[in-house]
């Protein structure tokens, strides 16, 4: 298992982005929450096998319809999170 912060940097905030991101979640066995930050960039903390989040976030910033939007990712690793399920937006 593996736990990662994302800052998706560009124009990612007003494109329906933390939706897109909650809805390719579905499909992926992770778990965690995207949020807008005030800089208008979005923050990912997702958590998962690694080759799971690897796929994920190659979903998101390469193949999904806001994948255009992304200028920048920055990823970080962090602590695994406890009682951790289903990826939701936070406010």
């Amino acid at each position: 298992m593996i736990a990662q912060r994302i800052i998706f940097e560009g124009r990612v905030q007003g494109v329906g982005f933390r939706y897109t991101v909650t809805d390719l979640a579905r499909g992926f066995d992770v778990c965690g929450w995207v949020k807008n930050l005030p800089d208008g960039s979005v923050e990912l903390e997702v958590m998962g096998e690694a080759d799971e989040v690897a796929d994920f976030v190659r979903e998101i910033a390469v193949e999904s319809p806001v994948a255009r939007n992304i200028q920048r990712k920055l990823v970080t690793p962090i602590p695994l999170f406890k009682n951790c399920t289903g990826l939701r937006i936070a406010r």
